[in-house]
């Protein structure tokens, strides 16, 4: 498991790299991650009963709710699950299981897990690898009986020396289109479809992994590069030098001591009150969903996994409802509220330049790509983010997602232009005015366009 034991400080610095303003959000959630580490320094008596504070963040879309979530178990090296509560509406029908986030989160973990096995293994199954290449390019010696008057060290000698000026070729990277054949596995059963009760097709039930170990492998024959046999073989190395079990234990005991899963749209599952009554269909969501977020025992493919420790950052906007409109019991799991701002047009601004990943960073990237240097004028800048305010207001609040659109609009045809066009670009205020100006003074232009 990841040891990552930074403060709570550090942790909202890292975010404000990536994330501007919503102090508050961030606040709470370092302190939700450092608890993590806190409960893993506790003794072990009382460590069972220390439960994570679950958050329920509140704000319009495109405000930062996810991707503060999403950098957090980014950081942290956690399994990390982001679902829609609308996902989970009307199961049996288009719905889908609420215990599938957990299966999909084990899913991830044993990815992750897997991986990073895999890295620490890469250079004993590179050098694997490139051993078996050689024995295909030069096959070991038979071994055969001694001839009188003949060394028997000679040909071994001679062997030895093809394969070592071989091996000197092969990393040099000299033989890589060299044809060689190689002995690769066929698949021998078909693809069944089974009818299963709902959500059992999510168990993964793979009949070829069942009958392998009694069905002996066959294998194909084929020819193709040194380059392309490399990747095959350095596959192959890498299962063989990763051990599966050890995987699966690590991803489980990681889902559930640091696993995180996101809740988008909380709100969309929060039941209407109508003349005849509550919502059940919505409300019955909630109860799904409920035990999960209570603590619960899960079947997997891998094997059981209990959620009483993972932590559940909830989301909503809550136009049309409030989270105290959620059932009792839903609204007692989540015990940390709290509510993200709306987006100015200085906050569009900083948005635009200062996080690592500023729009206008991967717009320049992306020209530097085709020899263009591409740059905005700060004036330029806020007028851009004036136009983001300004359409948010006259149409839907979609937040800084609006900047996406605002941008790709402003550069559709400089980029569209840039492999025959000019080499530097820089966007003026008059050039933002002149591309923008009619749609956004056209409201039903902006409405579609932006």
């Amino acid at each position: 498991m990841n040891k990552d034991n930074r403060t709570p400080r550090e942790i909202v610095a890292h975010l404000d790299r990536y994330i501007i303003g919503q102090d508050s959000a961030k606040k709470c959630v370092a302190i939700a991650l450092r608890n993590r580490w806190r409960r893993r320094a506790a003794p072990d008596e009382i460590r069972r009963e220390i439960l994570p504070n679950n958050i329920l963040m509140i704000g319009p879309t495109g405000v930062g709710k996810t991707e503060i979530a999403r950098r957090l178990a980014e950081m942290a090296g956690a399994p990390f699950l982001k679902v829609e509560a609308s996902k989970f509406t009307e199961v049996g029908y288009v719905g889908r299981d609420v215990e599938s986030m957990i299966r999909d989160l084990v899913d991830l973990s044993v990815n992750m897990v897997k991986n990073e096995k895999a890295d620490k293994v890469a250079a004993k199954a590179e050098e694997n690898s490139n051993e078996r290449i050689l024995d295909l390019l030069l096959p070991p010696l038979p071994k055969s009986k001694n001839i009188p008057n003949e060394s028997p060290h000679e040909p071994e000698e001679n062997h030895e020396s093809t394969r070592d000026k071989l091996k000197e070729k092969l990393l040099a990277g000299k033989l890589e289109e060299k044809i060689i054949e190689l002995d690769t596995p066929q698949d021998r059963f078909p693809v069944v479809e089974i009818f299963s009760p709902m959500g059992m097709e999510e168990l993964g039930i793979n009949f070829q992994e069942m009958f392998s170990g009694l069905m002996p492998k066959k294998t194909k024959r084929r020819k193709m590069t040194v380059a392309e046999a490399r990747k095959f073989l350095y596959s192959e190395e890498v299962s063989k030098l990763v051990n599966m079990d050890d995987v699966i234990a690590d991803a489980l005991e990681r889902v559930q001591e640091s696993g995180i899963i996101f809740i988008d749209e909380i709100d969309k599952i929060v039941g209407e009150k109508t003349k005849v009554g509550p919502d059940v269909s919505r409300e019955g969501v909630q109860r799904d969903i409920l035990p999960i977020v209570e603590g619960s025992a899960v079947m997997t493919k891998y094997g059981m996994v209990t959620t009483e420790h993972v932590l559940f950052i909830a989301a909503g906007a809550f136009h049309s409802s409030k989270p105290s409109d959620l059932i009792p019991e839903l609204q007692g799991r989540f015990p940390i509220r709290v509510e993200l701002d709306s987006l100015t047009a200085g906050d569009f601004l900083r948005i635009l330049s200062e996080p690592q990943n500023a729009l206008v960073k991967q717009y320049s990237a992306l020209m530097a790509s085709e020899g263009m240097r591409l740059s905005f004028t700060e004036a330029a800048l806020k007028k851009i983010a004036e136009i983001a305010e300004k359409v948010n207001t006259n149409t839907e609040n979609i937040g800084a997602r609006r900047l996406h659109t605002i941008m790709s609009t402003l550069l559709e045809d400089i980029m569209f232009d840039s492999p025959d066009g000019k080499k530097t670009v820089k966007i003026t205020p008059d050039m933002v005015e002149k591309k923008l100006k009619d749609i956004v003074g056209d409201e039903d232009l902006s409405r579609y366009i932006l």
